[in-house]
């Protein structure tokens, strides 16, 4: 039925002919969904654009709450030949300002309880249509599927299509959405289905966003193309996350997941049955695998990847899953460290991580000129990441290049002093950042988050760091903080941290 688009095909294929499997038990209803009835709806959600005048190639961004609707216009989008274009419902109505005169897209879907708001910030910015989607599966967006049949012809889309924009988080300047075509999503979602051995006897329990890579063309693709099964949380509870594991097989999440589900009564013998924990879009703590591991009997498999690449390295299914590490590239992905001319290093020498592969987006949308800075002309794209290689192939990630600090003409990678302060029992967490410094350039200081309920020393905290690093590594000042910031991936805002204490010094 779907046989000239190339990734409607993929996603179709191992449940053609299993209308009455189970995809997705929402678990705010109870509810579940046949594979059938999923895509019968997305068929009525993509006659619906078109009966607004959505053609191949449109865009339609939303940005609403996580609901099953939001994933079945998501495959109506790509029946259509649209260009699916989620936005984080957290954004204001500037943000969404910037996002909609960039993309430019025929319709746009939001909050009800934004509509308001929105709609003038649409109508500036040359939208045509704007339908809302509640939390609660009502508003116009399901009025317009409901008034359609099921059946459809999906449009025709060759493997270089665009099939969705993802906007970074524009953390250094303004937000760039990465063009994602049809081969970049199938591909990289067919070789992590079975690197990860994903089967249609697998449930994933699926409580990451939606609006993100790795909730939706990672979580959402993988299980489609296995013909699997998804329990569907609208967020994160650690508790009904636990009470799920008896019934599911695998989990993915951001490293807040596992610390949080950690801490949480009843993991270990709710994870009996559970065959695969998979954690990215954030660093996991070496004590967090540690700990993982002996309560769970299970070995985290934590991996690396990007708005602009999906996945490109994922520790080994079978063999050791190497705390601190990102593992392998993954098959079908090249992967290589180098100096700032894009000359590959020698094995263990610290430099810029650049990928190649069918998973590797095509562009970024409207800009020339960044494409060309990242994107080199033999189809490597410059990730920002700093990384190595060890001598047993295991990839590591030492930072992002923006993070790293200039101490006095030295070079000093945060996640080496990072590591140290972890080590440290009572310690929870740490970021180093550099500051702007008269003398120095940058100094570089540490912002740290005990162990709850322990007490840090911070001068033995600065006696230990001056034992074990050189004296232009160590920090000139350490903050206790009782949390981090984090984005909504559980990342780090180093750069939020570096405009907090930027006058440090002056």
């Amino acid at each position: 039925m779907y046989q000239g688009n190339y990734l409607a095909s993929t996603l179709r294929r191992a449940s053609l002919g299993r209308e009455r499997a189970v995809f997705l038990t929402d678990h705010q209803t109870g509810r579940s969904m046949s594979y059938g009835d999923f895509f019968a709806n997305a068929e009525r959600m993509a006659n619906a654009l078109v009966a607004l005048g959505v053609t191949p190639g449109d865009r339609v961004a939303v940005q609403t709450p996580k609901t099953v609707a939001m994933l079945e216009l998501y495959i109506g989008c790509v029946l259509a030949g649209a260009v699916f274009l989620p936005l984080n419902p957290a954004y204001t109505a500037a943000e969404i300002s910037y996002f909609l005169d960039d993309a430019r897209p025929t319709l746009f879907v939001c909050d009800p309880a934004k509509h308001s708001s929105l709609d003038p910030v649409a109508a500036s910015c040359g939208v045509t249509h704007i339908l809302d989607l509640s939390p609660e599966e009502t508003g116009s967006l399901i009025a317009a599927r409901d008034a359609q049949n099921a059946g459809f012809e999906a449009v025709d889309r060759a493997p270089l299509d665009l099939a969705a924009i993802l906007y970074t988080s524009g953390t250094t300047g303004r937000s760039k959405g990465a063009m994602l075509t049809h081969r970049a999503l199938a591909s990289n979602s067919l070789t992590l289905r079975d690197h990860w051995r994903f089967t249609s006897d697998d449930v994933l329990i699926h409580a990451l966003p939606i609006f993100h890579t790795h909730g939706l063309f990672v979580a959402t693709n993988i299980t489609l193309m296995a013909g699997g099964a998804l329990h569907f949380m609208q967020g994160f509870d650690p508790q009904a996350i636990i009470d799920t594991m008896p019934r599911a097989t695998a989990l993915m999440g951001v490293p807040t997941f596992y610390t949080r589900l950690l801490d949480t009564p009843g993991l270990a013998d709710a994870s009996k049955g559970m065959r695969l924990f998979v954690s990215g879009s954030a660093p996991l703590l070496a004590e967090t695998h540690v700990r993982w591991a002996e309560t769970t009997g299970h070995g985290i498999l934590e991996r690396y990847g990007m708005t602009e690449t999906n996945m490109n390295t994922s520790n080994p299914y079978d063999g050791e899953r190497r705390a601190g590490t990102v593992g392998f590239a993954l098959p079908g992905v090249e992967l290589k460290v180098c100096d700032a001319d894009g000359s590959p290093l020698p094995q263990g020498e610290i430099g810029t991580l650049e990928v190649r592969g069918d998973n590797v987006f095509a562009g970024y949308w409207q800009m020339p000129e960044k494409t060309a800075e990242e994107l080199r002309e033999d189809g490597f794209f410059i990730t920002g990441d700093l990384g190595k290689i060890d001598e047993d192939g295991y990839v590591h990630i030492v930072g992002r290049g923006k993070d790293l600090i200039i101490t006095g003409g030295f070079n000093v990678y945060p996640k080496e002093i990072e590591s140290l302060i972890d080590d440290i029992p009572e310690v929870l967490e740490s970021a180093v950042i550099g500051v702007p410094h008269a003398d120095f350039g940058e100094a570089v200081i540490a912002i740290v988050v005990p162990q709850r309920g322990l007490s840090l020393d911070i001068d033995k905290l600065k006696t230990q760091c001056s034992h074990e690093l050189a004296k232009f590594k160590q920090p000139k000042q350490i903050i206790l903080l009782e949390e981090l910031p984090r984005n909504t991936m559980g990342k780090v805002q180093k750069n939020a941290l570096r405009e907090t204490y930027r006058a440090l010094f002056s």
